[in-house]
């Protein structure tokens, strides 16, 4: 038999692993917190778990690019799932646990959602009366990198990359003929409604 070099190994075992690891929950969008429905359209076999290979999926599947899908998923699956992997997955197949996202919240955000995953209306109404200024239910370019600067906390880079990088891609995806990020458009990311419409749309357009 040939022996497997440690590329070949790893790749095997991302393989063989992560599809049977079961036992988190099944994901079936009950009783689900926003922040946890925020996330589980990447969780594409509803087993409550995510993997790199879904979350590229799910990038996939609302019309990013292979090459920013192949370089988003490790990096959100490196710095989330230490966070949210609770020991009982190997640490090696980078797990997202969806039942405890909440741990993987980051600073220098919008505040839309508590330290439980749930949803803040007050905060998320924030977002357009500071910062939309040419429109009161859009935010413009320039005006989504001054809410990003104003949210920016002291000596939290880590944060406020991974803010940008969020914000950054749903502009990408999400904005309007315009170019503005309608404030609809924004509410079902928080309420994990826009990546089904996003796929939706995606598959009507092939």
């Amino acid at each position: 038999m040939a022996k497997l070099s440690y590329t070949s190994y790893i790749l095997l075992l991302l393989l063989v692993v992560a599809p049977g690891s079961k036992g988190q929950g099944q994901n079936n969008g009950t009783d689900m917190t926003p922040l946890q429905k925020h996330v589980s359209f990447f969780d594409r076999n509803k087993d409550g778990v995510i993997y790199p290979t879904e979350t590229y999926e799910g990038f996939r599947a609302i019309g990013c690019s292979v090459a920013l899908s192949a370089v988003s998923a490790p990096l959100i699956h490196a710095f989330l799932s230490p966070k949210t992997n609770n020991g009982s997955l190997p640490a090696i197949t980078l797990p997202i646990i969806v039942a405890i996202i909440a741990k993987g919240k980051h600073g220098s955000d919008s505040g839309a959602y508590d330290t439980e995953g749930m949803f803040v209306p007050e905060k998320f109404e924030e977002i357009f009366q500071k910062h939309a200024h040419t429109n009161p239910d859009a935010l413009t370019s320039d005006e989504l990198k001054e809410m990003l600067k104003a949210n920016q906390q002291p000596n939290d880079r880590q944060g406020w990359i991974a803010s940008r990088t969020e914000w950054e891609i749903l502009l990408l995806v999400a904005k309007d003929k315009d170019g503005l990020l309608q404030k609809d458009t924004v509410r079902s990311v928080f309420d994990g409604s826009l990546f089904y419409k996003l796929e939706a749309d995606n598959k009507s357009l092939k």
